[in-house]
């Protein structure tokens, strides 16, 4: 126990795991703790007289089930091992902690999700700019950047790494400008010093300056970067040879979404946890590395054209060579999770099975280059060019490792036959020992002439011979005696000793033998990392593109035209979500949509609830997105001048933990869009204001439409859905204003909705109607048509100030009465009274009434 708390005291804030046997147990306060989140029996142990410690353990083996859950609850866990053999020490086993695994530092399959990076980040906060840096160890990417505290904060929402490294007493700083929502660890302030970071990076990629990765400039990144390679050294995690270079994250070669456009547009992740998001639709990727990058690509749109043509080229080749398009697929889904094997051969954690993994994948990059060189296209036959099948290393694998080795080296049988002599000659020995001792056995009974004779082993002495007693007296002197049962004796002999120590010795020196062979092939394994990191992105490269293809044909998707122009021309544009969702064999109703910064600048759109005006908006950013990720687009036609920065106003979302209210949620979304508009801006604002009174939100949201369009230098193309019809006046005054809606047809007292976008304002909004389908009481609806008739006939004289006030003080024709509760009970005596003929009833009568009257109202 002693040994214990000296190591638990090294790391205090971590559930320490302690090996102790074939077990690794937990005490105190780590055994309560782990035992509920793994869902494991507590128990006690004595610790000296009369006191005891909680424990709670489970087989060393069992050590993958169990790390997980600790890790995903968000604990760091110290890995205790035994580090020298318990048989060749009469001490106490020396134990040490050989891994730290954290929720930001882990390469364990069952921790990470194949689907997403596992980003460790490090935050620096400088005088004037703040530094961040992010690893992903399962892969080896390394990034960092620098910038405002907005910049910071959008990189940590597309990043959303799993633990933040932050500097000692910065907490309460980070939560103040990125919330709680991030696993943090904090670090000494050495650590986050120009000095400290710079000379970690350099003895880490052994290079004289950071010039070579283009960073150099980036002072408060390449602190935060320097962080992470020292927590990786307080974590034990030292064989990092994976980590291969430093890349700067370029701000300006990607589109700005901010984490309210990432949330409300639903690129990564549905709001509701049934929902489906665009990632969803478009992701039909078959390896690990696609589907890591194609969550990149949704979150940082391209901004340069020439690269979203390169893009859009590739999809165009495999629509007009569908064999290509084949032979990809297949052999991609055969290439596994090439850049987190690669970086486990790195890290000397690499399994037998992983290995053969290797050799399929590198396999099955042959064709993939061939096919690539031969197609003629551009970028294609660059791809081709880069592909490295790593041909030798890969036929030494295939020379070497047996085909189905087991998944750990312990287990034996991983090298093939033939590659050593002498691992040969000893695999002999262990396993056809059973012919030489039929030969032994064979060849004494024709000796002695003893035909019963006998030849088996047991653990206390050993092989023998066992001689029935009717033969006793042929045994020759040379055999020892060392057992007498009732009816026969058992001997041994200086042959069978010599062959049981060659046979028991064959099975150790085979596994030391087999285990010396495959630490020599990882170790020349390690010299291919370089070309096979470059595989992984190639491959994920190529996937993502073969993803949109699919996606493409699919959902019928068409290639739009990206330019240079100011100019968004949507033609029959779809909802690429929203479409997926309809009942089957219901059409997407189509819009077109056309902006510029001339003629159409901003599009006010009115129409009633339900009628698909935020479906309408989102769609036009879903499909401008996806056409700058390079990807196919829901449409009949579409031109998409390039655009810079997409901004939204959504939906309402209260943040009352923060203490903020809807409106005031509303507000800072709002006033961070008119701080940050660009003239390539895309701005969608919908039912601005309405957390407020109606004249306030009326206010808000006009002198917010005439200042984006009377902005001197950016003429953002807006999208605005709005209830408030009075904002259908500023098409009179402001020229690049114009007024749409989303029409509806009446038929009776009925709506039918026919969600198509048409110029000119609406005149109402048809909320009641759809409180109406929602199943509200039919006496409020009812009301509320009153009321609504009512208001409009005295707003068209008055305003709409007196009418209120009469119906706040009981008005002609507006006496609130209990009546007009919405109480389905009382709506019912209300029409029994009325039915009554009073001038006619008898007094009986009237009393029986009552009594009903009294028995609807209580039940009895």
């Amino acid at each position: 126990m002693r040994q214990y708390f000296d190591i638990k005291a090294k790391h205090p804030d971590a559930i320490l795991l302690f090996r102790v046997g074939d077990f690794y147990e937990m005490y105190g306060e780590d055994a309560v703790v782990g035992a509920e989140i793994v869902g494991i029996v507590q128990t006690r142990k004595a610790n000296g007289p009369g006191q005891f410690v909680e424990m709670a353990g489970f087989p060393h083996h069992a050590l993958d089930t169990y790390l997980p859950k600790l890790v995903r609850a968000g604990k760091r866990v110290a890995i205790c091992d035994q580090l020298e053999d318990p048989k060749m020490t009469k001490k106490l086993v020396k134990r040490g902690i050989t891994e730290l695994v954290t929720p930001g530092v882990s390469i364990n399959d069952n921790i990470l999700n194949h689907k997403e990076n596992n980003f460790l980040a490090a935050i620096h906060f400088g005088k004037s700019s703040c530094g961040i840096a992010f690893l992903d160890i399962s892969t080896g990417e390394f990034l960092t950047a620098e910038g405002t505290i907005d910049y910071i904060d959008k990189l940590l929402n597309n990043f959303f790494p799993k633990e933040v490294l932050i500097e000692r007493n910065n907490r309460k700083a980070f939560e103040e400008a990125f919330g709680a929502r991030f696993f943090l660890f904090e670090l000494d302030d050495w650590v986050f010093t120009p000095e400290a970071a710079n000379d970690r990076l350099l003895k880490h990629f052994e290079t004289k300056n950071l010039k070579g990765f283009g960073v150099q400039h980036l002072k408060q990144g390449i602190v935060a970067a320097g962080a992470i390679l020292h927590y990786l050294d307080i974590t034990q995690h030292t064989q990092v040879g994976h980590i291969t270079a430093l890349s700067r994250i370029e701000e300006d070669r990607y589109v700005r979404l901010d984490k309210f456009t990432v949330r409300s547009l639903e690129l990564v992740g549905s709001m509701n946890e049934e929902g489906t998001s665009l990632l969803d639709v478009i992701d039909k990727t078959v390896s690990p590395m696609g589907s890591r990058m194609l969550r990149r690509w949704v979150l940082f749109p391209l901004k340069e054209i020439k690269r979203i043509q390169e893009r859009q080229d590739v999809v165009d080749h495999f629509f007009r060579h569908p064999e290509m398009k084949e032979l990809l697929e297949v052999q991609l889904e055969q290439i596994g999770d090439l850049e987190r094997i690669i970086s486990k051969v790195a890290v000397g954690r690499v399994s037998p099975r992983e290995v053969v993994q290797l050799k399929v994948a590198l396999r099955a990059l042959e064709p993939v280059k061939k096919a690539c060189l031969e197609s003629e296209e551009p970028s294609l036959m660059r791809i081709g060019e880069e592909l490295n099948p790593c041909e030798t290393i890969r036929m030494r694998i295939e020379r070497e490792i047996n085909n189905d080795p087991p998944a750990l080296i312990n287990k034996g049988g991983i090298i093939a036959r033939g590659v050593s002599e002498e691992l040969d000659e000893l695999r002999s020995i262990a396993y056809s020992g059973k012919d030489y001792l039929l030969k032994v056995q064979q060849r004494e009974s024709e000796r002695t002439g003893i035909p019963s004779l006998k030849i088996a082993f047991n653990n206390v002495f050993g092989y023998y011979i066992e001689v029935r007693n009717t033969h006793k007296d042929k045994v020759p002197p040379e055999w020892i005696r060392k057992q007498t049962l009732v009816n026969a004796e058992r001997y041994i002999t200086e042959e069978l000793k010599e062959y049981e120590e060659k046979i028991l010795g064959a099975e150790e020196k085979i596994l030391s033998l087999e285990t010396r062979l495959f630490n020599e092939l990882i170790l020349n394994l390690a010299e291919f990392i370089p070309p096979i990191q470059m595989n992984a992105s190639l491959v994920g490269r190529l996937d993502c593109l073969l993803s949109f293809a699919k996606a493409a044909q699919m959902n019928k998707y068409i290639r739009p035209v990206v330019d240079e122009s100011d100019v968004l021309n949507i033609k029959a544009g779809r909802h690429p979500v929203i479409e997926k969702q309809l009942p089957l064999g219901e059409p997407y109703i189509a819009n077109d949509v056309y902006m510029d910064s001339e003629k159409q600048q901003i599009i006010i759109i009115t129409g009633p609830n339900m009628a698909g005006k935020s479906a309408l908006l989102r769609q036009t950013a879903l499909i401008t997105l996806m056409a700058q990720i390079g990807c196919f687009v829901p449409a009949e036609s579409a031109r998409i001048g390039i655009v810079d920065k997409i901004f939204t106003r959504v939906g309402a979302s209260d943040n009352i933990s923060l203490g903020e209210s809807t409106f005031m949620v509303e507000m800072n979304e709002a006033s961070d869009i008119l701080n940050n508009l660009s003239p390539r801006s895309l701005v969608l604002f919908d039912e601005l204001g309405r957390g407020t009174s109606t004249y306030d939100g009326i206010s808000i949201a006009w002198a917010i439409v005439e200042h984006i369009h009377e902005h001197p230098n950016a003429r953002a193309k807006t999208l605005f859905a709005t209830h408030y019809h009075e904002l259908n006046e500023m098409e009179r005054s402001f020229k690049r204003i114009k007024n749409y809606n989303v029409t509806v047809k009446e038929v009776g007292n009925k709506v039918i909705f026919l969600r198509k976008l048409e110029r000119g304002g609406s005149a109402h909004s048809f909320g009641i109607h759809v409180a109406r389908m929602a199943g509200m009481p039919k006496s409020i609806v009812k009301r509320s048509n009153d009321i609504l008739k009512q208001l409009e006939a005295e707003n068209r004289q008055d305003g709409i100030g007196k009418p209120m006030k009469e119906i706040a003080s009981g008005g002609e024709g507006f006496q609130l009465n209990f009546f007009q509760l919405d109480d389905p009970i009382l709506s019912q005596v209300r029409d029994e009274i009325k039915n009554l003929d009073v001038n006619n009833l008898t007094p009986l009568e009237a009393l029986n009434k009552l009594s009903e009257i009294k028995r609807i109202i209580t039940g009895k």
